[in-house]
């Protein structure tokens, strides 16, 4: 899967909040950036950021001066930020939920900056969509959770364990399709084996775990 590292953009500028809107936006028309990085003022700090919506909306809407106004009276600070190992599908999660454009990637320090163009662009989500590639894992997931419990015993731990992941990915794939699962797989292997749902089998794969210990 990929993350917000993979497609994050590293050439990410940051601004004092002491600073003028007008040297913001120097700093901006200078290498195209569409927001800036507010800096801690202590390594404790949060960050902030500052974007073009904020300027405009902020500033030059109100006809204020620019030359005046300082970075922090229009920042947003703390900002919403992103960890580089979050997978791209809950960073878009993310910016929904926030109604975000862009965010920081940070890991105890500034690491880059992700937007919603940077997921658009080079998430490849149009190749691969993320529910077929769910489709994939789900399907070798239950083959090899027949594997497991044909090669063990369908009150097997390794039975149970295989299962447990079947039943994560369904759900899963269930969340991104928005549709409930009427029968999960594993449902349909008790069909076969309706011992593995009574309570029983379930009091077995417990006491296989208390006595593997």
């Amino acid at each position: 899967m990929l993350t917000a590292a993979d497609i994050m953009t590293k050439d990410v500028a940051t601004i004092r909040g002491s600073a003028t809107v007008v040297q913001a936006v120097t700093l901006m028309k200078a290498r195209d950036w569409k927001a800036l990085i507010v800096d801690r003022r202590h390594p404790q700090d949060a960050y902030g950021i500052i974007t073009e919506s904020d300027i405009v909306y902020k500033v030059i809407a109100h006809g204020k001066d620019p030359y005046s106004v300082r970075v922090y009276e229009i920042m947003t600070k703390p900002c919403v930020v992103v960890n580089p190992d979050l997978g791209v599908e809950y960073v878009a999660r993310l910016f929904a939920q926030n109604n975000l454009q862009r965010a920081p990637v940070i890991q105890g320090k500034l690491l880059g900056i992700i937007s919603i163009s940077d997921i658009i662009a080079e998430s490849k989500f149009v190749e691969l969509p993320r529910t077929i590639v769910l489709e994939q894992e789900l399907q070798d997931a239950i083959k090899k959770a027949h594997e497991a419990c044909a090669k063990t015993s369908p009150y097997s731990e390794e039975c149970a364990a295989a299962w447990d992941l079947v039943d994560e990915l369904q759900s899963e794939l269930a969340h991104y399709r928005v549709e409930r699962v009427e029968k999960t797989a594993f449902e349909e292997f008790c069909d076969d084996f309706p011992e593995a749902m009574r309570e029983e089998s379930v009091n077995n794969w417990g006491s296989e775990l208390i006595n593997d210990f």
